[in-house]
């Protein structure tokens, strides 16, 4: 009698435990890279990214940082449910003339806790002709 309870706790459990684990949030996003392609000074500099929870617990997104004060990203405010999609928007400032490099870090509970970003591209100025367009003109007059 005494063996039989044993056995049957153990299996109980090891399936509350297997049945505990099962539960997670998991973070899918459509793309991990947003290329800004050659935009304008002063374009609009907001892109999103979209990500969807294939997991079966709610997924909560605890902070979203970025390597730099010229990317400003906006996290979701609360927990996106299995199956459901969320946003993440990342706001560049386009008044800094240059190529786009900056990594956005995605933390949350989900089964992978953080998740890097990228978002890639050029900022030009059309009203400013650069050195390097200069110096491949002059070059072909020659």
């Amino acid at each position: 009698m005494m063996k039989n309870l044993i056995v049957v706790l153990f299996v109980g459990l090891m399936s509350f435990g297997s049945y505990a684990q099962e539960k997670v949030a998991k973070i899918e996003f459509k793309t991990d890279v947003i290329d800004y392609g050659t935009i304008e000074k002063g374009a609009d500099g907001v892109r999103v990214f979209e990500f969807t929870n294939t997991g079966d617990a709610p997924l909560v997104i605890s902070n979203v940082k970025s390597t730099c004060g010229c990317t400003v990203p906006k996290k979701p405010e609360g927990p996106i449910m299995p199956g459901e999609t969320g946003k993440i928007e990342v706001k560049y400032d386009t008044k800094r003339v240059n190529p786009i490099r900056k990594t956005i870090t995605v933390f949350s509970n989900a089964e992978t806790p953080t998740v890097a970003l990228k978002i890639k591209g050029l900022v030009v100025d059309s009203n400013k002709t650069s050195v390097l367009e200069k110096k491949s003109k002059s070059m072909l007059e020659q």
